[in-house]
């Protein structure tokens, strides 16, 4: 028998009747389905033995689902429930449709790229961390500075005075690097993207770099005492001076349903106002 899980957002009022909904319509075509209450904080639980998973929520229920089904290659059904739903565009009132067309075969997907951190201090790694959004470094104290070298394939890319450095997938390219002055990538390349938080310096601007290269920033000694790692939205972790963030493109991708390009770019322009000309 075909198993499903549903991700719950249980911050969302109508997730849970609409998980029972979507839990009757595949029980009743022969489909074992397993719910899962995500409540924002849940710690990463790799997802294993589902033909596909259902998230109901926002982007953020989609950012932990892709952490935990990517390494198991199970595709994700994304339902939105949230504000913007670049990753989610599937409407409730719609899901029976697509979900139709899914079963029959007759449904498209995009593969999205993750990045891989590496926290390595000393000659010991800290901890991995997988983000389909972004990866973020910067000063816990307002109006703080960081002092950061970064490296790109062993080469020195620039010595970077800051509030910190944002590190996005070209999915992130819309989230917190674009409010911080990056720019907007098509998802389906692979590339990171870096973008300084309030530069020193006014030579200091975004970058968009090839994927298959190694991205490392070093923690460099400086009056800010306390400075925070935080990967997708997750906790953040405490760095130390020495520290080395290490990011990589990983080895597998994302499957996400329904998303293709016409969705995206539909999406800038009727949520993000991204229009290239005045208007009323």
């Amino acid at each position: 028998m075909k198993k499903v899980l549903i991700i719950v957002n249980v911050g969302k009022e109508e997730s849970n009747l609409l998980a029972n909904e979507i839990s009757s319509y595949l029980e009743e075509r022969d489909y074992s389905v397993e719910l899962f209450s995500f409540d924002g904080f849940c710690k990463n639980k790799v997802f294993k033995g589902y033909d596909f998973v259902v998230t109901l929520g926002g982007d953020g229920t989609v950012l932990y689902a892709a952490r935990n089904c990517v390494d198991n290659n199970i595709p994700i059904f994304p339902i939105n429930l949230g504000q913007f739903g670049f990753m989610a565009p599937i409407q409730p009132n719609a899901w029976k449709e697509y979900m139709e067309a899914y079963l029959a075969g007759k449904s498209y997907f995009q593969e999205r790229s993750l990045l891989k951190a590496t926290l390595i201090r000393g000659e010991k790694t800290i901890c991995k961390n997988l983000s389909l959004n972004d990866i973020v470094i910067n000063s816990k104290e307002s109006s703080a500075t960081v002092f950061l070298f970064v490296r790109y394939d062993n080469q020195l890319l620039c010595r970077l005075k800051a509030d910190g450095v944002i590190v996005s997938s070209p999915t992130g390219s819309t989230a917190y690097s674009a409010s911080a002055g990056g720019p907007i990538v098509d998802p389906t390349m692979d590339a990171f993207v870096m973008t300084p938080l309030n530069s020193f310096s006014l030579s200091s601007r975004p970058i968009v770099l090839n994927a298959e290269g190694t991205l490392e920033i070093h923690l460099q000694p400086c009056r800010t005492k306390s400075v925070n790692l935080t990967v997708d939205g997750q906790p953040p972790i405490s760095l130390q001076t020495g520290d080395i963030i290490r990011i990589v493109k990983n080895d597998r991708k994302i499957k996400l349903l329904f998303c293709d390009e016409e969705k995206f770019y539909n999406s800038l322009r009727s949520k993000l106002n991204w229009r290239g000309e005045p208007y009323a």
